[in-house]
């Protein structure tokens, strides 16, 4: 019969191997699952300017190609860097974490943010990441607009734990298609700025000069919902000040 002092040893011994073995394997590991979550970040702000089906295998190359430039303005509009050379999945716009700087800019404390631009047959299509909060958990995605800085010209969105047939319905092309099926835009004729509503029961119960500024809720994710419809309004109006001086 082996000992207590043994049996605590020898399990031990094994813990700190077992620990070790995992941490050298999740250390190991890291490079490529960062390289992964870049890759699909690159697919996604490039998929809301309409730019899809990209392999992996060249979705580096491809998006160093199509960005002609990643922008970081502040919270006055003003560009602080301009990247239009090189590897921009290495530049400061790639890495803004927004969750952070919303959180900032909610405190009262100056802030930046980052802005795609990718060249559409000469025309420019400018593309701004979007961050919230869902039902569950985080919600994201990228809103991409015209050379007017008006029209959408595209959307993603994204979740980390919205409930399946309900709030995760936003990353479906059923939902992000509202955003482009009809002519939406987030000023309006007098250029106030709008956001894009997302509203429960439909925007047919907007009237309807104001349905160019709005999209149908998902049923049954009310909260998802409002979640979507605060983040566009929170993060676009954020950029807002850089729109006005383009203009």
């Amino acid at each position: 019969m082996y000992s207590n002092g043994y049996i605590f040893r020898y399990a031990a011994i094994l813990v700190i191997i077992a620990a070790a073995l995992l941490s050298t394997a999740a250390m190991m590991l890291k490079p490529f699952q960062e390289r992964n979550m870049a890759i699909e970040k690159m697919g996604s702000i490039l998929a809301s300017a309409n730019v899809k089906n990209i392999d992996k295998e060249v979705m580096i190359d491809r998006f160093n190609e199509f960005v002609t430039e990643a922008l970081v303005i502040n919270q006055d509009g003003k560009v602080i860097e301009s990247l239009t050379e090189g590897e921009k999945e290495n530049g400061k716009a790639f890495n803004i974490n927004m969750k952070e700087q919303l959180y900032r800019k909610a405190n009262g404390i100056d802030y930046e943010l980052p802005i795609y631009k990718i060249d559409d047959k000469g025309k420019t299509i400018y593309i701004f990441p979007l961050y919230g909060t869902g039902l569950w958990g985080p919600i994201w995605g990228n809103i991409a607009l015209s050379e007017d800085l008006n029209t959408v010209v595209g959307v993603t969105f994204d979740h980390k734990g919205e409930t399946p047939g309900l709030g995760a319905e936003i990353a479906t092309s059923a939902f992000e298609d509202q955003f482009t099926d009809t002519v939406k835009k987030i000023f309006d004729d007098n250029n106030q700025f709008t956001s894009i509503a997302v509203v429960k029961g439909g925007v047919k119960k907007l009237p309807e000069s104001q349905r160019i500024h709005g999209v149908d809720a998902i049923s049954g994710g009310t909260i998802t919902s409002n979640g979507v419809n605060d983040m566009l309004k929170n993060v676009l109006e954020s950029y807002v000040p850089y729109i006005e001086k383009q203009k």
